[in-house]
């Protein structure tokens, strides 16, 4: 029976379960680009998870070399009693699957959430949850749960759902967001004057009933009188559709924090005029028809969406 390294017998959150995943796969391959390969994410992010548990834990767990990285001994421990725990449970799980944790989920999103946030995550479900099939569709209307068959919606909204039960899932927060040429061409950073000059780019359908320029007018508004208005613009039905056009340096768009953390970490945003702000009252929300009790899949699918949204953004 191994001793457990200090503070590791100590409680571990959601956020350190999942990174000590990671550890194990990167472990197993030593290396942090195949345990990349094999979990669907990039060679940093998996690199930043094992280091925030390392700082968690207070332990290092790798001896990061040249060209290879090596277990230390504390390493070697914690890799062996997660492969005998996570055996034991892959005997477990090779049973068959709980009849009601198996079968269809339909999940209607906006697009823009499903594609920067939602479907990068997709393949954490599908290893939790094999026996679920799970049928996802995008759209920018409010569904009608009664004609469609679907179980869940996740909605950016005021949270006003009328006939429907909803569960905040997370806050956003809003500042404008560009690339790094467009900033210097434009001499952008700390002076909100610059913008002037500028084109906006526009999500015209950021939620029920919203103008075509309601989040930079929401935006404005927070910052108060003085802010110029440019009068060129280009408006698109999709947030994330903005931030890829900001990207490739067509103008300034309204960014979401929890949709854009993973383009300014990689460098290919940045916010010009300062953090972002909580200038309104959207947010992202998960919605379904009144019906107790869920089924557990549908119940699962919540919970796990919850423990998503509690993770810090990974590149």
């Amino acid at each position: 029976m191994f001793n457990l390294p200090p503070r590791l017998d100590a409680k571990l959150n959601s956020s350190q379960f999942s990174n000590l995943f990671t550890f194990q796969v990167a472990a197993r391959h030593l290396s942090f680009t195949k345990a990349a390969d094999e979990l669907c994410l990039t060679a940093s992010a998996v690199s930043h998870r094992i280091a925030r548990l390392e700082a968690e834990l207070s332990i290092q767990l790798f001896k990061r070399l040249t060209r290879r990285v090596q277990l230390t001994e504390a390493g070697e421990r914690i890799f062996e009693i997660l492969q005998r725990t996570l055996g034991d449970l892959s005997e477990v799980l090779a049973q068959p699957v709980d009849a009601d944790l198996a079968g269809p989920l339909t999940l209607y999103a906006h697009p823009s959430i499903a594609h920067a946030w939602l479907v990068p995550r997709l393949a954490e479900f599908g290893a939790r949850f094999p026996g679920v099939t799970l049928d996802l569709r995008v759209g920018n209307d409010s569904v009608d749960f009664r004609s469609r068959k679907i179980d869940l919606a996740l909605y950016y909204g005021n949270g006003e759902f009328h006939g429907l039960i909803s569960h905040k899932l997370m806050q956003e927060r809003v500042a404008p967001v560009c690339s790094p040429e467009y900033a210097d061409r434009h001499r952008l950073f700390d002076s909100v004057q610059q913008l002037e000059h500028c084109t906006l780019l526009h999500d015209s359908l950021a939620w029920d009933h919203a103008a075509f320029d309601s989040e930079w007018a929401m935006w404005v508004r927070y910052h108060g009188a003085g802010v110029p208005m440019p009068k060129r613009g280009v408006t698109f039905d999709r947030s994330d559709l903005c931030v890829t056009a900001a990207v490739n340096h067509a103008g300034l768009a309204i960014g979401r924090e929890q949709l854009v953390s993973g383009p300014i970490q990689q460098g290919k945003l940045v916010l010009p005029f300062g953090g972002f702000a909580r200038c309104g009252e959207y947010d992202y929300y998960i919605v379904h028809p009144a019906l107790e009790p869920l089924p557990r899949r549908v119940s699962s699918f919540i919970e796990w969406l919850y423990e998503c949204a509690s993770q810090p953004p990974t590149i």
